[in-house]
C-alpha cells in the first residue's frame, strides 16, 4: 500500500486546524480503503485525543536527547567551546575558573566536544518528551508527541515524534502546531501536501499570507481552507484569486457545529453543510494523491 503525507496548519491559533484534521481523518476513514495515522504534532499542548472518547493507548515511548555538561576539574577554562557554541548556552569566566552550560540552550549539536581539547566536556541523556500511541480503529491510529514541562525542545520532540512515526503504510495526517516557526517547519516540510487553515479575519489573512511565503520557500504543496466562513470579509477569497492560491473548502460557521466541538464531538451529529463541505475537500485530497501517484508510476 502506499503512503502520504498530508499535514494541517495555520498561520495563526484558533482558527479550526484540529477540527479540520480530526475530521479530515474521519472522512479519509469513510471515503479510502487507507489506513489512517492522525500525529498530533502540537506537542506544546497536544489535544486531538479529546476527540476519540473510544481511543485505547497502546503503547508510550521517552523522548530523549543528549546534553552537553563541563567538568570544571578537567576544564583549563580556554573557551574555545563558547567560540564553537552558536547558540550561546555556554557561559565560561576564566577569572572566576567558572563553567557551565546552559542545558535550555544546549541544541546537542556536539560541536562543544569538537571544540574541546582536554576532554572536560561530555554527554548525558535527559529526557524532553514522550509519544503516546493510541488505537482508534481496526484502521485508524492516533499518536501525540508531549513535550515536557519547562522544556524548550519543540522541534526535536516533534522531529523524533515523526520519526518513530516511520513512514507508514496509508494516509498519514500531521496536525501541525499553529504560526510560522521552526516546530511548522519541522512538521511540514516533508509532506506531499499542506491544508492551510484560516478564516475569513484580519488577522486569518495576515497570518495566512506568512505561512503562504513560509511553504512556497519550503517548495511544499498547498491548498486553502476557509473554516467560519459567512464572518469577517472577503479580503481573504479577493487575496487567494489574486495570488492565483487554490480554495480547497470553505466550512461554515454554525453553532451547532461550534457546540459539537466544545463537547469534544465534532464527527457526532454532524450538521449536512458541514458534511457536504468535508466530502468535498476530502474529495481534493483524494485527486489530488491520486494524480501525483500517476506521476511517480510514469
Amino acid at each position: 500500500m502506499e503512503s502520504y503525507k498530508i499535514a494541517v496548519a495555520s498561520g495563526k491559533g484558533g482558527t479550526g486546524k484540529t477540527s479540520v484534521s480530526v475530521n479530515i481523518c474521519y472522512y479519509l476513514k469513510k471515503q479510502t480503503n487507507y489506513d489512517i495515522t492522525l500525529v498530533d504534532c502540537d506537542v506544546e499542548e497536544p489535544n486531538d485525543r479529546i476527540f476519540y472518547s473510544n481511543a485505547n493507548k497502546i503503547s508510550s515511548d521517552k523522548i530523549v536527547r543528549e546534553v552537553a555538561l563541563i567538568n570544571n576539574n578537567e576544564c583549563n577554562y580556554c573557551r574555545r567551546c563558547v567560540e564553537y557554541c552558536e547558540f550561546n548556552a555556554i557561559v565560561v569566566i576564566p577569572s572566576a575558573q567558572y563553567a557551565e552550560i546552559n542545558s535550555s540552550l544546549c541544541h546537542s549539536c556536539g560541536a562543544c566536544l569538537v571544540a574541546c581539547k582536554s576532554n572536560a566536556i561530555y554527554e548525558e541523556p535527559e529526557q524532553i518528551g514522550d509519544v503516546n500511541y493510541y488505537s482508534v480503529t481496526d484502521n485508524m491510529m492516533l499518536a501525540e508527541g508531549v513535550l515536557k514541562i519547562g522544556s524548550t525542545m519543540q522541534t526535536a520532540v516533534i522531529r523524533e515524534l515523526k520519526s518513530k512515526v516511520g513512514k507508514r503504510a496509508g494516509i498519514t495526517v500531521l496536525d501541525s502546531p499553529p504560526g510560522t516557526s521552526c516546530p511548522v517547519v519541522e512538521t511540514v516540510s516533508d509532506a506531499d501536501y499542506v491544508v492551510l487553515v484560516t478564516e475569513p479575519t484580519p488577522f486569518g489573512l495576515h497570518d495566512l499570507k506568512l505561512a503562504v511565503d513560509v511553504l512556497k520557500e519550503l517548495e511544499v504543496n498547498f491548498g486553502v481552507v476557509v473554516n467560519k466562513s459567512g464572518i469577517g470579509t472577503n479580503d481573504v477569497y479577493d487575496y487567494l484569486n489574486r495570488e492565483n492560491l487554490e480554495l480547497i473548502g470553505e466550512i461554515p460557521f454554525i453553532k451547532e457545529y461550534a457546540g459539537n466541538y466544545a463537547k469534544g464531538e465534532l464527527t457526532n451529529n454532524i450538521p449536512e453543510s458541514i458534511d457536504y463541505s468535508y466530502r468535498n475537500i476530502t474529495d481534493s485530497l483524494i485527486q489530488y494523491l491520486a494524480i501525483e501517484k500517476e506521476k511517480t508510476d510514469r
